[in-house]
């Protein structure tokens, strides 16, 4: 039995939205870091986003 291991051949994307007209945004901006420094590719588009702005992200 030969084991292998599966590596994508581009990194996982991430879309981090902060809807509504809730301007504290930190909590995202720590969690998209956190992801950028594993590897992943992250699109942050900011806060007071509509759902519209961010489907469209």
């Amino acid at each position: 039995m030969t084991e292998t291991t599966a590596t994508p051949s581009s990194p996982i994307r991430v879309l981090v939205a902060k809807p509504g007209l809730d301007g504290h945004d930190r909590g995202a901006k720590v969690v998209a870091r956190a992801m950028r420094d594993a590897g992943m590719e992250v699109i942050y588009t900011g806060i007071r986003q509509t759902p519209e702005m961010i489907a469209e992200a």
